[in-house]
């Protein structure tokens, strides 16, 4: 994995909001998924990381934003921690990961990875966290991977054009995006592998 990405980590983030703006509108809930290499040298997700977070103080909450997503920010049953806390609970095992695969830093995965990596680099300088392990600008984005190979670039289509199950009343939860984003982008590396068999051996080492 260290040589794969050139001594990056993938991990597929999926964040719900308050609204479109990463500097104004409230973070409401994050998952991560850091992927692995199996023996066979086959991407895979790895397990899941997930947190629901309070909104910060003064932040926008659009209600057309709520209502595409179904959250209430304030139910006691969500059990949010503040965005220090729940990006903490997140990016240690993702550090982890990212020294068990002998990688120097993770790479964000996302479906319009600049949204999502907005939101985590805003949370970041608003809690004022000085080891963020992800790259702070480059991404791997399943919307131009998806259109390249399957003419799709809704997450919902990608998937179904991938052949993988969608089920539309789990869609728009963090968990559940962020797990089939990251079936989706492994399915495209590992489909990529087999149809350039040679491509992994020409790869120079990151080192």
């Amino acid at each position: 994995m260290a040589n794969r990405f050139r001594g990056y980590l993938p991990v597929v983030v999926d964040v719900e909001t308050g609204g479109f703006n990463a500097k104004t509108d409230a973070l409401l809930e994050i998952a991560a998924v850091a992927i692995k290499m199996d023996s066979d040298g086959k991407l895979v997700p790895g397990r899941t990381l997930h947190a629901n977070v309070e909104p910060f103080v003064g932040a926008k909450l659009d209600p057309e934003a709520l209502k595409f997503n179904g959250i209430d920010p304030y139910h006691p049953f969500r059990l949010a921690k503040t965005e220090h806390d729940a990006l903490a609970e997140i990016f240690k095992p993702i550090r982890q990961s990212i020294k068990e695969a002998g990688c120097k830093r993770a790479i964000l995965v996302g479906h319009n990875a600049f949204f999502d990596l907005g939101f985590v680099n805003a949370a970041v300088d608003r809690c004022k966290i000085k080891r963020n392990p992800f790259h702070p600008f480059s991404t791997f984005d399943t919307v131009s991977l998806s259109g390249l190979v399957y003419g799709q670039t809704v997450l919902a289509k990608a998937a179904k054009a991938a052949g993988m199950e969608w089920s539309h009343d789990d869609a728009h939860s963090a968990c559940y995006d962020a797990e089939q984003t990251a079936k989706l982008f492994c399915m495209i590396t590992n489909l990529w592998q087999e149809q350039v068999p040679n491509f992994i051996k020409h790869i120079p080492d990151s080192n």
